[in-house]
């Protein structure tokens, strides 16, 4: 009987010590060891809430001699409070100390940057199909922007 008892303390001390290093040990990760090996995708600075006061203005279009740049600076005017709310993947936040994407058309960055231009464009897109800017940050975070095509604003568009 001393015995048994024994055995049943030791198994119980073994599933306590199990369960007490299960929890102590950090979760390994799941999926493929493709998966593992990926790092997460850094997310840009962007502003979580519409601006406190008013934004200044966008760099004026008509500065600019491209044409799909002048498109690109005209649309942000128009969402410049959407633009505030949006991250620029091409590196701005960390190189030239932006902290959304309006900082790019409030300064020339904008004009010299395909992806500044590709994003703000994408932005006051979906914004015309009634995209919130929180909606419209999930899809940049999701590369959507990627697809705007710069050549379909080579010609000056009416943005009344």
């Amino acid at each position: 009987m001393a015995r048994k008892s024994q055995v049943y303390g030791a198994i119980a001390i073994l599933i306590f010590t199990m369960a007490v290093v299960t929890v102590a040990l950090p979760a390994s990760p799941q999926g493929t060891a493709a998966n593992s090996t990926q790092s997460a995708k850094r997310i840009p600075a962007f502003h979580s809430a519409p601006p406190a006061k008013p934004l200044g203005a966008t760099l004026d279009p008509k500065q600019f001699n491209d044409v799909s740049t002048q498109n690109a600076y005209a649309m942000a005017a128009k969402v410049k409070n959407v633009l505030y709310q949006q991250p620029c993947f091409c590196g701005c936040d960390a190189n030239d100390g932006h902290h959304s994407l309006y900082d790019c058309f409030a300064t020339d960055h904008g004009a010299s940057c395909d992806t500044c231009r590709m994003e703000g464009i994408f932005a006051y897109e979906q914004t015309r199909k009634g995209q919130s800017p929180a909606q419209i940050r999930r899809a940049i975070i999701n590369d959507e922007w990627k697809k705007v095509d710069l050549s379909q604003y080579a010609t000056l568009k009416d943005l009344r």
